[in-house]
């Protein structure tokens, strides 16, 4: 499998390696050569061990000399679009779009989603956490249907950014990325919007319904030029009057990433533990005590699950939708989107929007 980055941040040196670990071959593209060089030297032997000679690092797509299979779009949000419509031009078997999807205002989104239905290409959004072996079993408990009537859901993405900065100490703050702007995809909305996704994830599995009103309270900052919220309380009603909340902050250390799904006989939780284990903890009407199942990983793990899954859909082994397909990435963007503008204007929003 022949694989194409556009990015050398953070995700790209993510994706490059989870890509290496399926022993598929890989192009890193930047047009800053110095993002290149920080890969090679810094960033990938620093989390990996050692640099792979085996990945060409290239500023000009000129230079490319593979027809890709899959493309990985891993660049900060406000391009998404742009390079997505560009990468669908190469006609690859999928592509790969880091979340956000784009930003809050969508600018470009209706273009691309056309393109993309005349297209052949299998297109998916980056919200590795809903396929990942904890997120599996809340499905597989799901199913058994012993848990009675859906009643709420809850999410929260509470996370201190500050451990993104020190992962990326050539960023001295906020403001020196797209992180310090929401309107570029950054602040706690669009960079843990994973939230959303996972409440969304979890709807679906438990046919809560459709969203159809958000209310959205939101604290901006201000700073440096900046303009960010860094704390969001969203409240999500359903075509089916079913109220749910979803919160994400930069604020809360250490760090809670953590889910519940409530329903008239159980219970079911979901948490991300850092980057050493996910869990799943539930109750339902057969039982006199509470179940906590265990699911250890590494960091990269989460990658390299991403892209088995997608690969699966390539080779047409899942015929399913996937949980991480453009739909969905879409349909976290109408929420961002919409949450934002209740946000600001502190008034209710009915979808669409």
């Amino acid at each position: 499998m022949d694989v194409l980055i556009f990015g050398a941040g953070s995700i790209g040196n993510h994706l490059a390696n989870a890509s290496r670990n399926l022993d598929w071959d890989v192009t890193i593209f930047d047009i800053d050569q110095k993002a290149l060089k920080r890969t090679k030297e810094e960033i990938y032997p620093g989390r990996y061990g050692r640099w792979d000679e085996s990945i060409r690092l290239i500023d000009n797509l000129e230079e490319l000399i593979i027809s890709p299979d899959i493309i990985i779009v891993g660049t900060p949000p406000d391009s998404h679009i742009n390079l997505a419509l560009k990468a669908l031009d190469y006609q690859p078997k999928a592509i790969l779009i880091e979340k956000p999807l784009c930003t809050p205002s969508k600018e470009g989104l209706e273009e691309f989603i056309k393109k993309s239905h005349i297209s052949k290409t299998k297109l998916f959004v980056g919200y590795n956490h809903v396929v990942g072996k904890a997120s599996n079993k809340v499905a597989e408990l799901v199913k058994k249907k012993n848990f009675g009537e859906i009643i709420t859901i809850d999410v929260e993405f509470r996370e201190h950014w500050g451990g993104i900065f020190s992962a990326h100490n050539w960023l001295k703050g906020p403001s020196d990325s797209y992180l310090g702007f929401y309107e570029k995809g950054g602040g706690a909305t669009g960079e843990h919007s994973h939230a959303i996704n996972l409440w969304q994830h979890f709807a679906k599995l438990t046919d809560f319904g459709e969203v159809n009103e958000i209310s959205a309270t939101m604290q901006f900052e201000e700073e440096d030029g900046c303009k960010y919220d860094k704390i969001a309380a969203i409240n999500l009603i359903s075509n089916k009057k079913l109220i749910g909340r979803v919160i994400q902050d930069v604020v809360t250390k250490p760090a809670r990433k953590w889910a519940r799904i409530q329903f008239a006989k159980g219970f079911i939780e979901w948490e991300c533990q850092s980057n050493i284990n996910d869990s799943v903890v539930y109750q339902d009407s057969t039982m006199n005590e509470p179940i906590t199942i265990n699911f250890p990983k590494s960091r990269p793990d989460d990658f390299i699950a991403e892209l088995i899954h997608i690969n699966e859909y390539i080779e047409d082994k899942i015929l399913d939708n996937s949980p991480i397909s453009l739909k969905r990435g879409y349909d976290t963007m109408s929420i961002t989107s919409a949450a934002y503008h209740s946000g600001i204007t502190k008034y209710p929003v009915k979808l669409p929007l």
